[in-house]
């Protein structure tokens, strides 16, 4: 299709799967993340590496290496996990989900926002475990904080990019089998990726700032 689709966390998981999915159909990929992996390395994506989204000179220097580059589709992926409880509480844990989940997205987009041009789309690895009104279970006090706080983000995005053609999506995968949840999902990277990418595609000004699952459903906030 000749589109730039740039992808963060890019080295394992859903965002190496994305890479796949997007060199499957013939776009240009640049895979972002702090070391390549070697299934990342034997792909023919162009690979930035050293980059932490949560270091401010890190993101000037992806700035610097995407100057002047289009970018039809950013796909912000990266995040952590950690499970806090009430009898086992981790401030430090904490705050370091929210700086990666929630402002490191934020900050991407912000750095590279000069790439992105009317027609473009932001896709933003949200959870449906920041949904305030689905949680039934409780716990994860950093990952839902922290993933309610993007969709916060991203909703402000979609409202404040429109107005350029900017269009942005969240994104709920599923529970994918992945190493950061040591591989308990029931969902494969391909098959989250296959639903993802069908939100990504049907994306438009019409519908941007929706909180979407995989598969369609309109989530709650």
């Amino acid at each position: 299709m000749d589109r730039t689709i740039v992808i963060t966390g890019a080295n394992r998981g859903i965002g190496l799967a994305f890479v796949d999915y997007y060199l499957a159909q013939d776009d240009e990929v640049i895979a972002v993340c702090r070391k390549a992996s070697a299934d990342l390395k034997a792909t023919t994506a162009r690979i930035i590496e050293h980059i932490d989204v949560t270091s401010q000179a890190d993101l000037n220097a992806l700035k610097k290496s995407l100057a002047g580059q289009h970018i039809d589709i950013l796909i912000n992926n990266a995040g952590v996990l950690s499970n806090e409880t009430l009898d086992d509480f981790d401030i430090a844990g904490i705050e370091k989900q929210f700086i990666t989940n929630a402002l490191a997205p934020l900050a991407v987009v912000e750095t590279l926002q000069n790439n992105l041009q009317q027609g473009s789309k932001v896709a933003m690895i949200t959870s449906r475990m920041g949904s305030i009104e689905d949680n039934g279970s409780g716990g994860y006090y950093g990952y839902r904080m922290s993933k309610a706080a993007l969709n916060a983000a991203g909703k402000s995005l979609a409202i404040d990019l429109k107005p350029r053609g900017i269009s942005v999506a969240l994104l709920h995968p599923g529970l994918v089998s992945t190493r950061m949840i040591g591989f308990a999902g029931d969902v494969a990277p391909e098959g989250a990726v296959e639903g993802l990418t069908q939100r990504i595609e049907a994306l438009n000004p019409d519908n941007t700032g929706t909180f979407w699952h995989a598969n369609g459903d309109v989530l709650p906030w």
